[in-house]
């Protein structure tokens, strides 16, 4: 039995077929998705369908992602948003011309049905961006910074890395956790393509929106495998490039 994080896959359907295989995906693994299913390449109510289907056959926790709430608002409440559209939800537009209302339906219920976040047994906290109380998720006011928020990571990438975690400057919200795992921000941004450890977090959003591979990791042995960059993938789409 495994735990197996994925990081953020923007529509990019035929990359997770590929890290499920290249990853042995069984049905005794958990799988924990960070969120941001959809907006890039052209199979975001596809990548819902799939894992929909998937949360039928084996333990799957489906976080809430920044771009999952913008489909919702479109979806459930018809909220045009040029912001969303330029930055990847015109081919999620384009893409629900072929898809039923019953089908649309189905992934409202979805949509509705993602957490914020999921902390485990072990301490180990999933999220899509982060937060920002002192105190943890638990006392978070503004739910929307779960997966909104860019501020832990900027933080984590800014950390002094002599620092012991007891000196009074280091950042009470890395203490609070054995581990954070994150997407929303891809490390691409650093000239990475593989997941990024800063301190305790982990940010496993590798690109996939963009040029990037879409990546799985076992979050006990760290092992993780990731499929062909999505621009390769999808060759004649221009996803959020």
């Amino acid at each position: 039995m495994r735990t197996l994080v994925i990081g953020d896959i923007h529509g990019g359907l035929r990359a997770l077929h590929q890290i499920m295989e290249r990853a042995k995906v069984t049905k005794s693994d958990t799988l924990v998705f960070l969120g941001d299913y959809v907006d890039g390449w052209s199979q975001s109510p596809q990548v819902l369908d799939f894992i929909i289907d998937l949360k039928t056959k084996q333990n799957c926790i489906c976080i809430r992602g920044n771009h999952d709430d913008l489909l919702l608002e479109w979806l459930d409440e018809s909220k045009d948003n040029l912001l969303w559209y330029k930055h990847g939800g015109e081919a999620t537009v384009l893409a629900y011309e072929s898809v039923s209302e019953k089908t649309k339906q189905q992934h409202i219920d979805f949509l509705k049905s993602l957490d914020n976040y999921y902390l485990d047994a072990q301490r180990r906290l999933f999220v899509h961006a982060g937060f920002t109380n002192m105190n943890g998720v638990d006392f978070e006011y503004f739910p929307g910074l779960f997966y909104w928020d860019r501020t832990l990571w900027e933080t984590a990438l800014a950390l002094d890395t002599t620092m012991k975690s007891n000196h009074p400057f280091y950042p009470k919200r890395f203490t609070l956790y054995d581990e954070i795992y994150i997407g929303h921000t891809p490390v691409t941004r650093i000239g990475e393509t593989t997941p990024v450890q800063k301190a305790n977090i982990w940010n496993v959003d590798t690109g996939a929106a963009f040029k990037g591979p879409l990546t799985i990791m076992d979050v006990d042995t760290k092992e993780f495998w990731q499929s062909e960059p999505l621009d390769q993938l999808y060759f004649d789409e221009r996803g959020r490039n």
